[in-house]
């Protein structure tokens, strides 16, 4: 007995020794889980009003990752801190909310003891019938809020199958109007949602009012002050084309380039610039969350302002985009490869201006032809990228070189904001039609939003 006791002594001991080690020096898979589970239930509590043990099971622990299961988190109301960890305390993930800029992971641990009055929203109301939200302002949309019903598309966008699973919310805008919508049980109009990449594109059009203000230009090199590695060679047109050379691994479910940038760098944009170049210039095109930040740290320094102050004032503000958020790193660089909120509608609105070639209501806020080379695909990327962050195939294609959306009939002029988990928008601009579709479909699900576009083309013929 006494033999069986000091064998459970030991290693009981053992035990307490590798959780200590492990709370002390959490390893780097432990930390990025940790912060990823704060930030997410951080912006989803303070942005969207959810329930932050409903954002943990759902958003976090549901799409499948074993690591995130394990994960628990706590919320501090008044200051407005998550705190995540495996088992609560291995991992210390801390995100912060900051009123007027949302959550920041972050990663050093340190908060603000005083962060600002705390608001956090009303849960969002129980979803109304398909088409039948009743309209907040007399104003149609995109000016108010005022909807027409379609009985033809509220019919699409309640078939299942074609919304797919974890649909949170759908908007149809027609020629500058909304004519059909549908939003899941917990979520409505008024419910902020995260666009992930889709931000990459809302970035593109932040660099274009920038070369519009000359404070910019397309092929403006040198933004790697002492660099002579052939850095100094890479143009703000090779970082929008995502064709800059740098090295960079945008895998996700360990930790890479993009997950350790997420979630362990307070200087995000530092970190995506330090990376070495791994082509030449301008001749491979490679996807990169980084190449979004660094782009986002040319603008933040070209703007000469706060460059959360300018989005708002010069880009929402005339748009009409009143519920989105453009989260801040620690630093303060706005995380423009990921982390925009904001509503199905608003989203729908930011699809309309490029629908109309960045003009709204008669004013021009991006330079002529700037939308169109957006569009315009990056030879290298096989044709399914464009020069500005967007995409110009609603999926992978399974055929090489072979537009998939080309089998559904939908039109070649189309383009896509597209994001992780299933965000997209189809941006039609013979059919002057803007399509949105937000869920939480990770890609294990294969969900493809081409269907759903081509039951809303039938639905509407010409």
């Amino acid at each position: 007995m006494t033999i069986l006791r000091r064998i459970l002594g030991a290693l009981l001991l053992l035990v307490v020794a590798a959780a200590l080690a492990l709370w002390l020096k959490p390893p780097a898979l432990l930390r990025v889980g940790a912060n990823y589970a704060a930030k997410i239930v951080c912006s989803n509590v303070f942005l969207a009003g959810r329930d932050p043990d409903e954002v943990l099971r759902v958003d976090v622990q549901a799409p499948g990752i074993a690591l995130l299961r394990l994960m628990q988190v706590s919320v501090d109301s008044e200051h407005g801190v998550v705190r995540a960890g495996f088992l609560k305390f291995i991992g210390n993930g801390v995100a912060q909310w900051h009123p007027g800029r949302g959550c920041t992971v972050a990663p050093d641990g340190k908060i603000d003891s005083e962060p600002g009055p705390m608001h956090v929203p009303a849960p969002a109301p129980a979803p109304a019938a398909i088409g039948s939200i009743a309209a907040a302002s007399a104003a149609p949309w995109p000016e108010g809020d005022a909807v027409k019903t379609d009985a033809a598309l509220d019919r699409v966008l309640g078939n299942d199958t074609l919304a797919g699973p974890g649909m949170r919310a759908i908007v149809v805008a027609d020629h500058g109007h909304i004519v059909a919508e549908r939003y899941a049980p917990g979520f409505s109009s008024s419910t902020p949602l995260l666009g992930w990449s889709m931000t990459k594109t809302v970035m593109a059009g932040v660099i274009g009012m920038l070369v519009k203000d000359g404070k910019l230009k397309l092929d403006q090199a040198g933004l790697w002050p002492g660099a002579t590695d052939g850095r100094e060679h890479i143009r703000v047109a090779d970082l929008l084309a995502m064709s800059s050379g740098l090295q960079w691994n945008e895998a996700y479910g360990a930790v890479s380039d993009v997950t350790g940038m997420l979630y362990l760098q307070p200087d995000m944009a530092a970190f995506a610039r330090a990376q070495p170049l791994a082509h030449p210039v301008g001749t491979v095109w490679s996807y990169s969350s980084g190449t979004a930040l660094i782009l986002s740290r040319i603008a933040q320094e070209a703007a000469g302002e706060d460059l959360l102050e300018f989005i708002n004032t010069r880009l929402f503000t005339p748009l009409g985009i009143t519920s989105a958020t453009l989260e801040p790193d620690e630093h303060g660089t706005p995380v423009g490869s990921s982390y925009m909120y904001a509503t199905a509608r608003d989203w729908a609105r930011y699809g309309q201006f490029l629908l109309q070639d960045g003009v709204w209501q008669g004013r021009a806020l991006l330079p002529p032809g700037y939308v169109t080379m957006m569009a315009t695909p990056v030879a290298a990327s096989d044709g399914q990228y464009g020069q500005g962050q967007t995409w110009l195939w609603g999926s992978d294609a399974t055929t090489p070189h072979v537009n998939p959306d080309a089998a559904f009939g939908i039109p070649g002029d189309t383009f896509w904001m597209s994001g992780h988990d299933g965000q997209n928008i189809a941006i039609i601009k013979s059919r002057q039609l803007v399509i949105v579709r937000l869920g939480l479909t990770p890609d294990a699900t294969v969900y493809s939003p081409q269907p759903l576009v081509k039951a809303i083309l039938e639905a509407r013929p010409l």
